[in-house]
């Protein structure tokens, strides 16, 4: 099947693109941002050498969705998704920070408890507790935003001492990340799924503070099937999950974390399309709707035409 792994296009009234690991971001006029979502995956800040089939279009749907089921409780920057793999929405000037909340401990906190850890971003953590068990509420754990190599873990404390977001806009931001994962744990508990954990990127325009970029899939998120839960956390089995850390899995028993020497395992074209099979079960477990893959052969000509379009549509 194609993929699209990279973009080179040059839009009407276009001023700068930004390859980032995964969406390509064209600037329009310094007003609107094209946001293509590729069929690039990374890990552990790496971006693996083969795309994933129909991955870009699952990721931009699902945002898409999300960001309309949540529109009447933080504003957010979409305008419309042209084409399956494109959102264009406002520009904003982003904040340096990612807001990460947690309902569960797993995943690299779980990884950093295991190695004896009991403070995360300045948030304690009670000795005794087992992998994936539930917080007793969701904690906020937020990380510097990185142009190059790894986000770097920060408190609550430390982001508006040193002046990166102001404690008004922070407050703003933590508001907003409670009620868009309380939003977003109703959502997949009606689909018999558990939102585990996931981040939220904000900016700020015309000085208001808003939701920008993709929520809720499988990349920025972490999903637990509900059923079976209980009894798998007993038992100390790990959890039936669907997100992007079954791919981290792999590459960690294939010896592969990101570190200096390492090699990334080989991708074989039955693999990328298991990788293409859970995110489009992710697709459909979330939406309550049966996926459509795009079939155009051409993807980049396909959307070239489709943004082209829309955008002809601003400039009237």
């Amino acid at each position: 099947m194609a993929t699209l792994v990279r973009t080179d296009y040059n839009f009407e009234g276009q001023k700068s693109v930004y390859h980032g690991k995964v969406r390509d971001v064209y600037d329009i006029n310094d007003d609107v941002l094209v946001m293509i979502a590729t069929d690039r995956i990374s890990a552990f800040d790496v971006i693996l050498p083969k795309g994933i089939p129909s991955k870009g279009q699952v990721l931009n749907q699902i945002a898409a969705s999300f960001l309309d089921a949540t529109a009447d409780i933080v504003p957010n920057w979409k305008l419309a998704t042209p084409d399956p793999m494109v959102t264009v929405g406002l520009k904003c000037e982003g904040f340096r920070v990612e807001m990460i909340i947690r309902g569960y401990l797993t995943g690299s906190a779980w990884r950093e408890y295991q190695a004896g850890c009991r403070e995360l971003c300045g948030v304690k953590l009670p000795d005794g507790m087992r992998e994936n068990e539930r917080f007793p509420e969701p904690i906020i754990t937020p990380t510097t935003k990185a142009d190059a190599g790894h986000d770097e873990n920060i408190s609550r404390e430390e982001i508006i001492a040193q002046g990166i977001v102001s404690k008004e806009d922070y407050e703003t931001m933590e508001r907003y990340t409670r009620a868009l994962f309380a939003r977003g744990t109703e959502i997949a508990a009606a689909k018999g799924l558990i939102l585990v954990d996931t981040k939220y990127e904000f900016g700020k325009r015309d000085g208001k503070v808003i939701l920008i970029d993709e929520i809720h899939t499988p990349d920025s998120s972490r999903y637990f099937y509900a059923e079976g839960y209980e009894e798998r956390f007993e038992k100390g089995e790990a959890q039936r999950q669907l997100s992007k850390e079954f791919v981290r899995q792999w590459l960690i028993d294939h010896n592969f974390m990101g570190k200096a020497g390492q090699q990334v395992p080989e991708m074989t074209d039955e693999y990328c399309e298991s990788v293409s099979q859970r995110y489009i079960e992710l697709y459909e477990h979330i939406t309550g709707e049966k996926f459509v893959p795009a079939t155009d052969e051409d993807i980049a000509a396909r959307i070239e035409k489709n943004v082209a379009a829309y955008l002809a549509t601003l400039n009237k």
